[in-house]
């Protein structure tokens, strides 16, 4: 065998005990009569000692050779490390060599194999396989598992089957783009990779599958940013005769457990909020409740007064930022600019300080008196020692700008806690959303998703004002989750497909499985899918969701260690009926 032990369970009580390790030179230190080396796998480091006193020469030559990440097998005893070292568990021993087996050399990394490495992260992104040796991102693939595990754990004891589902499916013209692959046996014709396993854990639920789920690779071609790969994993889950109330539950249940298992946090009952709500109170639908700085609307109380800016705006409104009054103008001024950047697109931004002593100073004091600016100060709810930031323009766009503002200055001010969790629940999306470059309504969702039973009778009427039956769940501003509840007979979908714009010809070409499903015995249902990359992301603390993924792509989408994507073989092109000289 390699190895008796890995390298991290070693301790005082194996002293004398004869053991075997295996693993990668991390670092050796030659003191002429002694060397030393520390020896690495995935559990730990373990010291070696090389004695020209007590161990065979050609040993102890041969340990004088070893560089860094050079493979090798040792033989030798526990002894008692005389300078221990807490900060590793096996700190208080070390193993006196006896046979020493070279099993790989290695090249010098172009980068140190260390927690804080000199390497950047083009370099390790072409090296990965060197990069996971280190322990950021081994115990990052590690915490993924483990988050996997409790997952399946969690859902396997509630009576949730897991279901693989196909990966070369049919590309549909909804959602973002789908990566396509020829078929080589039908000419002309393309399979997609599957954007989420949608229809066919509906069909499922057709099937009687009544509680499905699938930790499941999912493909978008679409522009990459820190948080989104084209290649994501998902936690998919549907279930068959429930309503909104019991997938909310259940899928609470399952983060309220990770928190617990994951982080030890106990959660409370999640908030619930509605889309117009968050919409209104933080100006975006994934908003981030770990601090206030709340939407005070201010209309009312700045509009004719004389100041043109806000006379002319669709919508006034401000946020309260704590302790911001002692910001300098300079600071202040930087503020201005960051918001003017095209990335907010803001043209402006005032400004009104909350003294102590319970008066204001604002940079618009020419047209607004101590009433007016204590009513600013009431609607944000400002105190002494805060200061009150206010955009104005059209409603939704002003709204966006002012969501980045908040989101901005809680990072600064250390608001955004990575150790703080704040779940929440946003429901009553609208169901569709109108799109002025093509002049027609989208699905918010998915073209699955059901309307309010309610609203049912807007469809015709109004069909902006639907509300879907559909529900996100958020945690720390990000979207870790969402779901509906599905329509599930044929007549009701069809009527879905004519509001998005599709013939009956068109709808059947594309869903008429589905809607043929229906017509035998589809049971109400519902469902869920987690992006899993976010959610261990977030647990984990990080923003981005690389570090948890362990070969991912870089922002161009490319694959730099395997030099991917890349061309083919022309004869393979000609197998496949692909020509690339054909004009567009």
């Amino acid at each position: 065998m390699y190895r008796s032990h890995n390298c991290g369970e070693l301790n005082a009580s194996h002293i004398n005990t004869e053991v075997t390790l295996a693993g990668w030179v991390q670092k050796s230190r030659d003191k002429g009569f002694m060397n030393w080396v520390d020896l690495r796998d995935r559990y730990g480091i373990t010291q070696l000692i090389f004695d020209e006193g007590r161990t065979d020469k050609n040993v102890f030559e041969q340990a004088k050779t070893l560089g860094r990440e050079f493979v090798i097998q040792v033989k030798g005893t526990v002894i008692e490390r005389e300078a221990k070292n807490k900060n590793i568990a096996t700190g208080e021993i070390e193993i006196l060599v006896t046979e020493l087996t070279i099993l790989n050399a290695a090249l010098t990394p172009p980068f140190t194999i260390e927690d804080e490495t000199d390497g950047g992260e083009d370099i390790r992104m072409k090296y990965r396989y060197l990069d996971i040796r280190r322990n950021p991102v081994k115990n990052s693939l590690l915490f993924r598992h483990k988050v996997a595990m409790e997952v399946r754990k969690y859902l396997s004891d509630l009576d949730f089957c897991e279901v693989e589902t196909p990966y070369l499916i049919k590309s549909t013209p909804e959602g973002a783009r789908d990566f396509v692959v020829p078929s080589r046996m039908n000419a002309g014709q393309f399979y997609a990779l599957p954007q989420s396993p949608q229809t066919f854990k509906q069909l499922l639920m057709v099937g009687g599958m009544d509680k499905y789920f699938q930790i499941v690779k999912c493909f978008r071609d679409e522009d990459l940013r820190a948080d989104r790969q084209p290649e994501f994993t998902q936690i998919d889950c549907e279930m068959a005769f429930v309503e909104q109330e019991d997938i909310l539950n259940i899928f609470e249940g399952l983060t309220r457990h990770l928190l617990k298992e994951i982080k030890g946090i106990d959660v409370a009952k999640f908030p619930r909020i509605t889309y117009d709500y968050a919409m209104k109170t933080y100006g975006n639908d994934k908003p981030d409740i770990r601090f206030g700085m709340e939407f005070g609307e201010l209309n009312e109380f700045a509009q004719h007064k004389e100041f043109p800016v806000f006379n002319a705006a669709e919508l006034v409104v401000g946020i309260a930022v704590p302790g911001a009054g002692n910001y300098t103008r300079k600071e202040i001024d930087a503020l201005i600019e960051w918001v003017k950047r095209p990335q907010v697109g803001a043209s402006g931004m005032v400004y009104a300080k909350c003294n102590e002593d319970g008066s204001f100073k604002s940079s618009v004091d020419k047209f607004y008196d101590q009433e007016d600016l204590g009513n600013w100060a009431k609607t944000t709810g400002a105190k002494p020692g805060d200061m009150i930031f206010v955009l104005s323009g059209p409603a939704d766009k002003t709204r966006a700008q002012l969501s980045a503002l908040r989101m901005e200055l809680a990072t600064r001010l250390g608001l955004r806690n990575p150790a703080e969790f704040a779940p929440l629940w946003v429901v009553d999306f609208p169901l569709l959303e109108f799109d002025e470059e093509s002049g027609r309504y989208h699905a918010m969702h998915h073209p699955f998703t059901s309307p309010k039973p309610e609203d049912m009778h807007l469809l015709d009427t109004d069909p902006g004002k639907v509300r879907a039956n559909a529900y996100d769940m958020v945690l720390n501003g990000n979207e870790i989750g969402g779901g509906s509840i599905r329509i599930h007979d044929k007549e009701t979908q069809k009527m879905m497909f004519k509001h998005l714009g599709f013939t009956d010809e068109e709808a059947k070409a594309q869903f008429g499985f589905l809607m043929d499903a229906f017509q035998f015995g589809a049971p109400p249902h519902g469902g869920l899918a987690f992006g899993l990359d976010r959610l261990v992301a977030i647990l984990g603390g990080q923003e981005t969701i690389r570090d948890f993924i362990a070969f991912p792509k870089n922002n161009s989408g490319r694959d730099v260690m395997i030099d991917a994507p890349s061309s083919i073989d022309p004869v393979q092109l000609k197998e496949l009926h692909i020509d690339l000289n054909l004009k567009s």
